[in-house]
């Protein structure tokens, strides 16, 4: 019974469940007719798709590509974010016109039930224009996603308009060229998941009190990029708790580093990178399963790394690179087991690498270079075989090259260069199979290079510059993928480039500083070559296979012994990518013939015997940044052109024969830095058009024939630091400068032996700010001027001639804190100015030979840093000042030939002067001058006009006697004067009257007469 009841009731479930999918297959296939019914018409609004087609209208299509390049210097992010997306560029609105429901068009996405337009993706799209404040854009009031990355959006400003689109969800404007201030309507936008704004090289302003809020009051915001934004801001301490994942290195963060960030429950991705005013120590980092990547490379942040950094059990990438992070690495960093990204480069951790790291076995990416770990490389890396790059450049190990190494068969990057590795390289080396770059240079590794190494399959880089290898295999085979080769300052000798001849597919070779030998008869080629470096390899002709390279780039053959006249078919050579071409340092003579190498960059020739004039070729070389001609015997006029080349940044002419007047220099706005004319035949005035050489930083014009007052004009150059106008003939006053900010920068004046005139320029010397303050003589750092390094191939310093510490000194480089006033050998007079107290930072002082009076100011004694000081050949007086005692840096000290008194100080410098320093000044005592203080000395005693046995004569005559003697000598001296003149017998009575005269007194008169002579 039971049993029939429950099958009736299993049988009307059965018809109901029937009914019950009858109903909702009705109801499915009813809403997909609806859904295919209105599909099949017009959704989008009308307004909506007028507003897409209207901004469409706004832009062009670039021909240019703008989206994600993943080669160059994006190679190491690429490593690390392996999920960077790989963009496309897509013209997408070429498809969007009116004859199409704008819900197909490219990159629009629309609501399937209300057709508005809720997504709008047109990144990487093309699009070259301004978005305009009022742009139909922001009609689309249901947009959810708005995507406009990587685009062209030149000049333009996020609008204001952007807090109307209420709706969005996820908004990415990054790298589309967008600047300026990023409106605060930014924070309307409160529902927002995602908010991507970053970029490269671009000027987006982001407010504090917006980044505040952005942080604290979107409490859906999950992923929130403005990587290169300029924020300006502190870390708020109170962060929404949605967030999971945040980029925002190079914002200008600053303050201290907290521990906000790390309690957010979710978070998953933080790079605080390239904020290097974000300071303070890692905080204690609380244990997190989520967290997969940190990177706070490139910070402020110092001291240790805690032990709690091994908490972070998930994580993936840990870039801690550029900081100020010492002491040992924790064990704990073992325990950080998911790991397959770590770099502590570029810190100061010291102590030996920990064993712990061996257990990282899913690592990649190891770098570790830029430390002071110790001791030979350890054999903890056996462990790590899916290790692909490792790089222990610049530590202080030692040893051999570890065996271990060729253990790692994954490795496509190996870079131990910059230690102190010794011994040769092995053979298995070889076992290397993917091996793409080799980097073993800076070392002392020696013996023969096995021809192993050149084998590897796969390799295209070998550095194996600064060692001490002596040989190379005598045959190479080839090897198609070895395209950058270095094997410079080594000890290698003979036939090299016939060695090498079988590696027909280099673009990069450096044999610099060996002695190699170049057999003419021998046909070597490179077809692929670009870059051939052969300086210092005792090369004594051009090197024949450069007739055979067309694709020359960069060519350095000098420091060698070629001699003779530069090739005809040298000259001839069409290399029209050309932009390197150094052969200083050389024997060459005769003239300069044309050159056709038009995009030359550098062209360096000092160094020899080149002679005539500067050929016209080199006005056509229209990139011309650097022009050394120095040290030659190139005479006539400079061609006008140099002064109007737009493109030219040094001109280094000096110790040539030229002559003339100077060409208008800077005649045009030009990009000039440096000038240096010094030691020619110029003559004539300086060019008031230098004036338009804003840049100028050096200006040498010193032994030169230059006739001119002083050109105060030259004040206004903003970033001028070096000037030298020494021995030339220079006249007058220096007069003071019209303009509020006079040479504020400069840190040498030069303006020795001319014929200046007047008192010390005070007003002058007191606009020179640079030598008020320098934060390198406080810091203690060494810096020196403006290393050009603009490419991996130019290298360039300015370099100056001085008169230091009494000698002619060539300065290679000038150091910042080389600060330096020379006005000796002109014809200043006056007193020293106490004004120079302010130049705080002074290095070297020399007002030496001129006409300089009074006393030497005692607050001369506060320039602490003063290192030369020469006041010689002046007229100066009084005592030398005890303050002087204070300058502790004092090496040279000159006072010599002037009237200075009294006893010399004692002082902690004043005690290693020797009497040099003091001669001339009759009237100084005390060590080291032999003359003691407080006793006369006999020879500059004062003596008397005559002894006193000749001094008798003279006494008791009264005025009585006097007035007698006066009328008897008159009367006398008449009559004697009318009879010689009478009888014509002067001598008569001239020997008469002698004879009365006493001898001694003649003999007294006599010294007398001499004492006045």
């Amino acid at each position: 019974m039971l049993f029939v009841e429950h099958k009736k009731l299993k049988k009307k479930m059965g018809i109901l469940f029937f009914f019950y999918s009858l109903v909702c297959l009705l109801l499915i296939v009813s809403e997909s007719f609806s859904s295919s019914s209105v599909m099949m018409h017009h959704v989008c609004s009308p307004t909506e798709a007028f507003a897409l087609l209207h901004f469409k209208q706004s832009f062009q299509i670039s021909d240019q590509p703008s989206c994600w390049d993943d080669t160059g210097e994006q190679y190491v992010d690429i490593i690390k974010y392996v999920d960077i997306p790989k963009y496309v560029d897509i013209p997408k609105t070429k498809s969007w016109n009116e004859s199409r429901d704008c819900c197909s068009w490219d990159g629009v996405t629309c609501d399937m039930l209300t057709g508005h337009v809720i997504g709008l993706d047109l990144s990487c799209s093309l699009l070259n224009g301004t978005i305009h404040p009022n742009s139909s854009l922001f009609q689309l009031h249901h947009l959810r996603t708005l995507n406009l990355a990587y685009n062209e959006f030149y000049s333009s400003s996020i609008p204001h308009n952007i807090g109307r689109l209420r709706n969005l969800r996820h908004l990415n404007l990054s790298h589309s060229l967008l600047e300026g201030k990023i409106p605060t309507e930014i924070s309307y936008l409160s529902n927002l998941v995602s908010l991507e704004l970053y970029c490269y090289n671009c000027s987006l302003q982001l407010d504090e009190r917006t980044f505040e809020t952005i942080l604290q009051n979107f409490t859906n915001l999950e992923v929130l990029y403005l990587y290169g934004v300029n924020i300006s801001s502190p870390i708020p301490v109170n962060i929404s708790s949605s967030l999971r994942y945040v980029d925002l290195g190079l914002t200008n963060l600053r303050g201290v580093l907290t521990e906000s960030f790390f309690l957010l429950p979710g978070l998953e991705r933080l790079y605080l990178s390239f904020n290097d005013l974000l300071k303070g120590v890692l905080p204690n980092i609380h244990p997190s399963n989520t967290l997969l990547e940190l990177d706070i490379s490139f910070t402020g942040i110092s001291g240790e790394l805690p032990d709690s950094i091994g908490t972070f059990s998930s994580l993936n990438i840990l870039d801690m690179r550029g900081c100020q992070l010492s002491g040992r690495v924790p064990d704990s960093v073992g325990n950080l087991t998911q790991i397959r990204y770590l770099d502590f480069s570029n810190n100061q951790f010291t102590g030996h690498i920990p064993s712990t790291i061996s257990q990282l076995k899913q690592l990649t990416y190891l770098d570790l270079s830029f430390n002071s770990f110790p001791g030979e490389i350890p054999d903890i890396f056996s462990n790590l075989q899916k290790l692909s790059y490792l790089y222990l450049r610049n530590n202080s190990f030692i040893g051999s090259f570890p065996s271990i190494i060729v253990s790692l068969t994954q490795l496509q990057r190996l870079d131990l260069s910059s230690n102190s590795l010794t011994g040769q390289l092995p053979n298995n080396v070889s076992m290397l199979q993917k091996l793409t770059l080799l980097d073993l240079s800076y070392n002392s590794l020696n013996g023969t290079i096995p021809s192993s190494v050149f084998g590897l399959p796969l390799l295209s880089s070998l550095s194996l510059q600064h060692n001490q290898f002596s040989g190379l295999a005598d045959e190479l085979k080839a090897n198609p993928t070895l395209a950058h080769l270095d094997l410079s300052h080594n000890q290698l000798s003979g036939s090299l480039l016939q060695s090498l001849s079988n590696l027909t597919n280099l673009s990069t070779l450096d044999l610099s500083s060996n002695n190699i030998t170049v057999d003419v008869g021998k046909q070597i080629t490179f077809p692929v070559l670009e870059v051939l470096r052969l300086s210092s390899c005792e090369l004594k002709d051009f090197p024949h296979l450069l007739r055979n390279v067309k694709t020359l780039w960069v060519l350095d053959i000098s420091n060698n012994k070629i001699c003779g006249h530069i090739p005809n078919w040298f000259s001839g050579m069409r290399w029209d990518n050309l932009w390197y071409l150094n052969l200083s340092h050389n024997s060459l003579t005769g003239h300069l013939q044309e050159f056709h190498f038009h995009n030359l960059w550098y062209l360096d020739l000092q160094f020899n015997f080149l002679q005539g004039p500067i050929p016209s070729s080199i006005c056509n070389m229209n990139n011309l940044q650097f022009l050394h001609l120095s040290r030659n015997n190139f005479s006539n006029s400079i061609p006008s052109c140099l002064g109007s080349m737009s493109s030219l940044t040094v001109l280094d002419l000096r110790r040539n024969n030229f002559t003339g007047s100077l060409p208008l220099l800077c005649a045009k706005s030009t990009s000039l830095s440096t000038i240096v004319l010094n030691d020619n035949h110029f003559e004539g005035t300086l060019p008031v058009s230098l004036l338009n050489c804003s840049g100028l930083e050096v200006l040498d014009m010193g032994n030169n024939a230059i006739n001119d007052t002083f050109p105060a004009w030259l004040g206004t150059l903003q970033q001028l630091q070096v000037l030298i106008l020494k021995s030339n003939m220079f006249h007058g006053p220096i007069s003071t400068c019209q303009t509020t900010f006079c040479f504020p920068k400069l840190r040498i004046f030069d303006l020795s032996r001319n014929e200046f005139s007047g008192s010390l320029p005070a007003k002058v010397l007191g606009n020179f700010k640079a030598m008020i303050k320098l934060d390198d003589v406080v810091s203690g750092d060494i810096k020196y001027m403006k290393p050009f390094e603009t490419t991996l191939y130019i290298s360039y310093e300015d370099s100056v001639s001085l008169v230091i510490k009494g000698q002619d000194i060539e300065l290679e480089r000038i150091s910042t804190i080389m600060t330096t006033i020379d006005l000796s050998s002109n014809h200043f007079e006056g007193v020293i100015p106490k004004t120079l107290k302010d130049l705080s930072s002074l290095w070297l002082l020399n007002l030496s030979h001129n006409n300089l009076t009074g006393h030497i100011p005692m607050e001369l004694g506060q320039l602490n840093t003063l290192e030369a000081l020469d006041l010689s050949w002046n007229r100066l007086t009084g005592k030398i000042p005890q303050e002087l005692t204070r300058l502790t840096f004092l090496e040279r000290l000159n006072l010599s030939q002037n009237v200075l008194v009294g006893p010399i100080p004692h002082g902690p410098q004043f005690n290693t002067f020797e009497n040099d320093s003091y001669g001339g000044n009759l009237d100084l005592c005390g060590p080291p001058l032999s003359k003691q203080c407080g006793t006369s000395d006999p020879s500059h005693a004062p003596q008397p006009l005559e002894s006193e046995d000749e001094s008798y004569f003279f006494n008791g005559f009264t005025w009585e006697s006097v007035v007698i003697g006066y009328s008897f000598g008159l009367v006398v001296g008449t009559v004697l004067w009318s009879l010689m003149f009478k009888y014509r017998k002067p001598e008569r009575f001239v020997e008469f009257f002698e004879g009365i005269f006493p001898k001694k007194m003649r003999r007294s008169m006599k010294r007398a007469q001499r004492r006045r002579t």
